[in-house]
């Protein structure tokens, strides 16, 4: 099985459960995309080192100032065995990066009162076999991975999301499945469930009638501009116009892996990880919550909702898609997650207090490709801590 969990990292930056400033490069400048009339620095210098040393195939990072992008760089090759050089404006997979948006996009229909953090899977699931131990479950504790969901999906289930593809119908077929079954644990027990992700997903696609991808699309995507961004792994197997992920063979080398339906989980597991995106338009999403954490008004999502996405259950540090944290480095409370399907990986660390947010991706997914992300963002905070 390949999970979308958000993976740990036990060096000192990263717990998510997470350089010298150069010249601007034209990549940079064009994946800017408006946000600032100074052309970003270019980190391509900085990030090789590391890239070169774990043996990534690229390794491309971005800081922010605000929802201002003042670094952006990439270093290293879209895949290996092609000499194409990844660049600034490529598309990286997110996995678990995703649940932040998926989230997100629940908050701003709970904010059109289409649906609300206590509504139940009773309510939502009407109808349906549901097993009791699920009934109560809610909204909110599903997106805090705290509604009993399996933290690895049952076998059966998952052998039957590969072979439904993205037929219409296959998330809710699976979701119901899990539904019928008693919880793995007692709900209000945290579990890393990307599980949990697909129910609360299934529930919104119930309540509107529309599709997670489309909703995604029009209410989240669209409003913010991030024209880059799509599901499952970016690129065509018939051109390498775009970074491919890597699995690694038994002897520790990475093996690219040909965008496809191979090359993701399935359509399915879609709200827990599928999100691809160019660093600049992930970043367009981050300065969102950036700026709710700042206590700052925005035109998409409530203050109210924003402050209720990023608190964490009484006794736990996971919100809603973020872990919450403190760094001396962030001058107090940090918000992170970090994401891999085991071919990529991607990290993002927001800083509220210093209005800083920090993202680094690889096209490469193991321990080893997670300890490298950890390593570049020291070189990113001591070049632009404010």
């Amino acid at each position: 099985m390949r999970s979308t969990s958000c993976l740990l990292a036990v060096v000192g930056l990263i717990a998510c459960g997470g350089g010298a400033q150069g010249d601007a490069h034209p990549d940079a400048a064009a994946a800017a995309d408006g946000g600032s009339e100074t052309p970003p620095d270019d980190l391509a210098a900085t990030l090789e080192p590391v890239r070169a040393g774990a043996g990534l195939p690229a390794l491309a990072a971005a800081v922010w100032r605000g929802d201002v992008l003042i670094a952006l760089g990439a270093a290293g090759v879209r895949t290996f065995g092609d000499d194409t050089p990844a660049t600034s404006a490529d598309r990286w997979h997110l996995g678990s990066d995703t649940k932040a948006m998926t989230a997100t996009l629940i908050g701003i229909h709970v904010d059109r009162e289409n649906i609300q953090f206590d509504d139940t899977i009773g309510q939502l699931f009407a109808g349906e076999e549901i097993d009791p131990g699920y009934r109560d479950v809610t909204v909110e504790q599903l997106l805090q991975h705290r509604g009993g969901a399996p933290g690895e999906i049952p076998a059966d289930i998952w052998a039957t999301m590969w072979e439904d593809g993205s037929d219409p119908g296959a998330r809710e077929k699976a979701v119901l499945a899990m539904l019928a079954r008693p919880p793995a644990q007692a709900p209000g027990t945290f579990i890393y469930a990307n599980a949990g992700y697909m129910i609360a997903g299934a529930a919104l696609e119930r309540k509107t009638g529309a599709a997670w991808e489309e909703l995604m699309r029009d209410d989240l995507f669209g409003p913010l501009g991030m024209a880059s961004c799509g599901f499952g792994a970016p690129g065509t197997a018939a051109a390498v116009d775009q970074p491919w992920g890597h699995t690694v063979n038994a002897d520790g080398e990475p093996v690219p892996v040909a965008p496809g339906p191979q090359a993701d989980n399935p359509p399915s597991l879609g709200p827990a990880g599928t999100v691809h995106c160019s660093l600049a338009d992930w970043g367009k999403f981050l300065a969102l919550h950036l700026a709710g954490a700042r206590q700052e008004t925005t035109a998409l999502v409530s203050p109210a909702t924003l402050t209720r996405l990023q608190t964490p259950a009484t006794g736990g540090d996971y919100a809603a898609g973020w872990l919450v944290t403190n760094r001396d480095w962030a001058g107090g409370v940090a918000l992170t997650h970090s994401g891999s399907n085991t071919m990529w990986f991607a990290t993002t660390w927001l800083a509220p207090a210093n209005d800083m947010t920090y993202a680094v991706v690889t096209n490469r997914g193991d321990d080893v490709a997670a300890a490298a992300v950890d390593s570049a963002f020291a070189p990113l905070i001591d070049a632009y801590p404010r």
